[in-house]
């Protein structure tokens, strides 16, 4: 398969009513404009007639292709599939609930290729999605925004997205990390990073799989995601120094103690609680120092220690 303009990937799961319509809607999108492109619709272990529905299209237009994962193994793994796939200069993602519209293709394309931007996130600034979701969809912007350090975006799991094809090739998502897409790439040293303000529609067939558990996974998905980019190839610099702290305390305790046993004359130093609390911190700290430095030996010994980004080479 040669090179296309643009290649569309498209997670989902029982949308199979929706899934005509957004073709079409793609398709014509893509006629107006003189795009070639490819579409590929993943689906992620549907329990309906969604691949029927995609095989029927692929028929009807050969850019259509399909994907069929053998159970639902999540929506970062459909797409880490689709983006293995993909050719086009510029990879658009969006869902498969018509809530995405396919009309805001040509402007992310401009941004990508004219404009030149590595990852345009879109932000539906106008939701009309229940307040169950909305409230904590803001809440985890938030978060995300603090701990990535990416201020200049409201919506970072927006569907809709469009990428530079280099940037998909070069990151890994999985686990619910299709929420933490532009702290990846900012990470793996594709920062120019920007938002675009997208169309967001009423869900018109089926039903919503969003869940509070989702919820729950995607801030636990933070939490590891931070510690794997920070410290991920030196994890010696977070345990160590936890280590060193908490040993340091418990020593600190022993030494107070033992100043009150000798100075003092204090001989029930054991039956204090303050005794135990400085034995239990210096070996909290001897064992965190030890999963530092087993951390390093492993990190030091993996085949993918030195694993890095090149963005150009030249004279080689």
């Amino acid at each position: 398969m040669g090179k296309v303009d643009i290649s569309v990937v498209i997670p989902l799961l029982n949308e199979e009513e929706s899934l005509e319509e957004l073709c079409k809607w793609i398709m014509k999108v893509m006629f107006e404009n003189a795009y070639t492109y490819e579409v590929f619709l993943v689906d992620d272990g549907s329990t309906d007639k969604s691949w029927q529905e995609i095989e029927k299209l692929n028929v009807l237009n050969s850019c259509i292709k399909g994907i069929r994962m053998r159970r639902n193994y999540g929506k970062s793994a459909a797409l880490n599939t689709g983006f293995a796939s993909c050719h086009g200069d510029v990879v658009i993602t969006m869902d498969a609930d018509l809530q995405d519209s396919p009309e805001e293709i040509p402007e992310l394309y401009k941004m990508i290729m004219v404009d030149g931007y590595d990852l345009v996130s879109g932000w539906k600034k106008k939701r009309y999605d229940p307040i169950t979701k909305t409230i904590p969809t803001k809440l985890f912007n938030w978060a995300t925004r603090k701990m990535s350090g990416i201020n200049n975006l409201h919506d970072f799991n927006c569907g809709l997205k469009a990428y530079k094809l280099q940037v998909v090739k070069e990151i890994e998502v999985y686990g619910e990390m299709h929420r933490y897409i532009p702290m990846i790439a900012k990470w793996a040293g594709f920062s120019n990073i920007t938002e675009k303000v997208v169309e967001h529609s009423p869900r018109k067939y089926g039903a919503t799989k969003f869940g509070m558990e989702r919820f729950i996974n995607g801030f636990l998905d933070l939490m590891s995601i931070t510690f794997v980019m920070k410290f991920g190839k030196r994890p010696m610099h977070l345990f160590g120094l936890l280590g060193v702290f908490s040993f340091f305390l418990g020593f600190l305790i022993a030494l107070y103690l033992a100043f009150e046993k000798y100075v003092n004359h204090v001989y029930s130093m054991t039956d204090r609680p303050l005794f135990y609390f400085g034995l239990l911190a210096m070996i909290i700290g001897s064992q965190l120092f030890l999963t530092g430095f087993i951390a390093e030996l492993i990190s030091r010994n993996s085949p993918d220690r030195n694993t890095y980004h090149v963005a150009k080479w030249v004279g080689i």
